[in-house]
């Protein structure tokens, strides 16, 4: 049905909140470089209106701290455009000081948390190749 595959790749030593903190920020950034992949509203049977979401399907995967990085490399590698979240961002509380730890490290340093990456299927299968679906 779709050409293409999101997928957003998550440490697997994290605590609860904040996988799914990470989730959220990184499904933000894959929605900011595709706006066409939000579909039309939602209305239930009394007519309220809710907010669209996204008409693509997301794969939600796990993978250790290595793993991750591998991961990342093949992004890196393939000119494909990721969305990733570190460690360190915990600690901050709003955009720009986020992007000020961000730019702090490198793809050799970065204590990656999370990676979500949109593209053609099976350049995403290739590149998440060793992460597990999420339990």
């Amino acid at each position: 049905m779709f050409d293409t595959k999101i997928a957003i790749i998550i440490r697997d030593d994290l605590a609860t909140w904040q996988k799914l903190n990470v989730t959220a920020f990184l499904t933000s950034g894959i929605i900011a470089q595709s706006p066409a992949i939000i579909g039309e509203a939602y209305r239930d049977a009394a007519d309220n209106v809710y907010n669209p979401m996204s008409i693509q399907p997301i794969v939600v995967l796990t993978a250790d701290q290595e793993t991750l990085r591998t991961i990342h490399r093949r992004t890196l590698e393939r000119n494909v455009t990721a969305s990733a979240y570190i460690e360190e961002m915990f600690a901050t509380g709003h955009d720009a000081a986020n992007r000020e730890v961000f730019a702090r490290f490198t793809p050799d340093n970065a204590k990656l948390v999370g990676l979500a990456l949109r593209s053609d299927k099976k350049t995403v299968d290739k590149i998440c190749k060793g992460a597990k679906m999420h339990p």
